[in-house]
């Protein structure tokens, strides 16, 4: 069982999740992560690192975030591998939990 990032991380993108990463999983879009689930190693420590708390088990992502799994799986594919923290958007607690935002994610 992989871990999502879901929805409350686009235009966030904070990376405290990737330095605590043992295994190099997460992977960069220009305004949202994801992880890659054939990498991902169910360590969990990615879930408390996450201040947007946009990180679920994938058998824990909420019904309305599913399509979620696709995408990450999708998207780790074509964007490269981060492995160091950087750091958020300027904006990013401006954007933190606000809803809908699916519609801004950056391919």
């Amino acid at each position: 069982m992989a871990y999502v990032v879901t929805e409350n991380c686009i235009k966030c993108k904070f990376t405290d999740c990737v330095d605590v990463c043992p295994v190099d999983c997460f992977h960069e879009g220009p305004n949202f992560l994801v992880i890659d689930p054939e990498e991902c190693i169910d360590c969990t420590l990615c879930v408390p690192e996450c201040p947007a708390e946009a990180i679920f088990a994938e058998d824990d992502v909420p019904q309305a975030q599913h399509g979620f799994i696709a995408l990450n799986a999708e998207l780790a594919q074509i964007w490269p591998v981060i492995s160091e923290r950087r750091e958020a958007s300027p904006d990013a607690d401006e954007w933190n939990n606000k809803p809908d935002k699916l519609k801004y994610l950056e391919r």
